[in-house]
């Protein structure tokens, strides 16, 4: 089914559970830090087809950066979103998880035990 990756920011409390809950439950996983190995737009897009979501559903609303970008506005695209968000990795939910060819938003952390 395919290897367990987490792409998470490692100082994110919700990251960090995530990558302990798959520890704890002895499935082999690569944890990958997205501002150091940064996303391209077009895994990003794979990542959310295979989750079934769109890039306004894993955008973070509260930052301060999607109100001064005026990322509200209901007119911008999905591809717009998403060259936002590889701009400015702090607009992205996290952490995302992909197995195989599923993908999810675990948030809340618990919920990665869906891949597992």
């Amino acid at each position: 089914m395919g290897e367990l990756t987490i792409y998470q920011k490692p100082t994110c409390s919700t990251c960090r559970e995530a990558v302990r809950i798959v520890r704890e439950s002895g499935q082999p996983f690569k944890a990958i830090n997205y501002y150091e190995q940064p996303f391209t737009k077009s895994h990003l897009k794979a990542l959310l087809k295979k989750a079934g979501l769109t890039a306004r559903e894993i955008v973070r609303t509260k930052e301060d950066l999607y109100k001064s970008l005026k990322l509200s506005d209901s007119t911008l695209s999905d591809d717009q979103l998403l060259d936002q968000m590889i701009a400015h990795p702090d607009l992205i939910q996290r952490p995302l998880v992909e197995k195989g060819d599923r993908a999810m938003l675990a948030r809340p952390a618990e919920t990665v035990t869906r891949l597992l």
